[in-house]
């Protein structure tokens, strides 16, 4: 399968989290197979004014490809500006977020604010289109609340307008993150355009993937919270998909990426920020073993690598006790 002239070589994908899903995760997560990833959502004006932290948030390793830069804003031309700027950086996709549900984005007519407004919402994604050579996608919400359920309508301007793929996330921008996911949703968006939809909400596990997959027919899935400390989870789709046994990874295992993770933060975010962020990661990895909640408050005071080592050390002793 394709998304615009790109081949895509499985069946799960990265999402794009703001402040989680930066490029150590992502070159952790194409190595265990995820199809592609999307970068950090980045703000089209701060793009355009040059603004570093924004070419930081843009910048694509070839380890993370296929990799698609995301940007988002309320206005075409510096939408269009914006991914001009971007596509300097090489990504393979632009990718227009109209699914963020944060106040410091929707409350600004960006992220899933543009649900409201389907005509700005096709203006953006045709000046996204003519200002660019490479593939644009466009990830999207169920609708704003649940008396606006416009997913398909947003679905087919997108196509409309150039589009060559969307992700549906089956919530509103009301229900933020909590359940329930509209599946059905995002079965009927597949129904009705003739580009790929990669369906995304609450795929933890290739159960929940299949799932997914029989009920709506999506051509791709995304996966987002489900991969927090846990990138093994694209080798368990992969491998279900293709009629294969299930990998088991073992805590040592999975402690040893962590550690790795972590590696990658320093080169490329240097030791202060990697330690201090690194301490969300450690507790998303070490979620659900025996003794968690003890080591977590250790995941909270990380700040060298020492630590790091005492965190996987204790997490591997705890499991030896009954």
């Amino acid at each position: 399968m394709k998304i615009g002239n790109k081949e895509i070589g499985s069946f799960a994908c990265l999402a794009p989290m703001a402040g989680v899903a930066d490029r150590a995760m992502r070159e952790i997560c194409i190595q265990f197979g995820a199809g592609y990833t999307v970068g950090e959502l980045t703000s089209a004006k701060g793009v355009s004014r040059g603004d570093k932290k924004s070419q930081t948030l843009l910048y694509c390793g070839e380890k993370e490809r296929p990799f698609a830069s995301q940007l988002f804003g309320s206005d075409p031309v510096s939408m269009g500006e914006a991914a001009k700027r971007a596509r300097e950086l090489d990504p393979d996709f632009i990718d227009i977020n109209m699914g963020c549900p944060a106040p410091k984005v929707a409350g600004h007519g960006g992220g899933s604010a543009l649900m409201k407004d389907p005509v700005l919402a096709g203006e953006i994604v045709s000046a996204v289109v003519k200002a660019v050579d490479i593939p644009v996608t466009v990830k999207m919400r169920s609708g704003w609340d649940s008396d606006s359920l416009n997913a398909v309508e947003i679905a087919r301007i997108a196509e409309q307008c150039g589009a060559c793929a969307v992700t549906v996330h089956g919530r509103t921008r009301q229900q933020m993150y909590a359940p329930p996911v509209n599946i059905d949703i995002i079965r009927q968006v597949k129904e009705a355009v003739n580009i790929p939809v990669i369906a995304n909400g609450d795929i933890t596990d290739f159960a929940s993937a299949k799932n997914m997959k029989e009920i709506t027919n999506c051509d791709y899935l995304c996966v987002g919270r489900g991969a927090m400390g846990n990138p093994f989870i694209f080798s368990e789709i992969n491998a279900g998909f293709s009629g294969q046994e299930i990998p088991v990874f073992t805590l040592e295992q999975r402690l040893a990426v962590l550690k790795k993770q972590v590696e990658l933060m320093i080169e490329y975010k240097g030791e202060r920020t990697a330690f201090l962020e690194s301490r969300k990661h450690a507790s998303w990895f070490i979620k659900g073993i025996r003794g968690a909640a003890a080591l977590r408050r250790f995941c909270g005071e990380i700040s060298c690598m020492e630590d790091i080592d005492r965190i996987i050390e204790k997490a591997l002793e705890s499991q030896e006790v009954l």
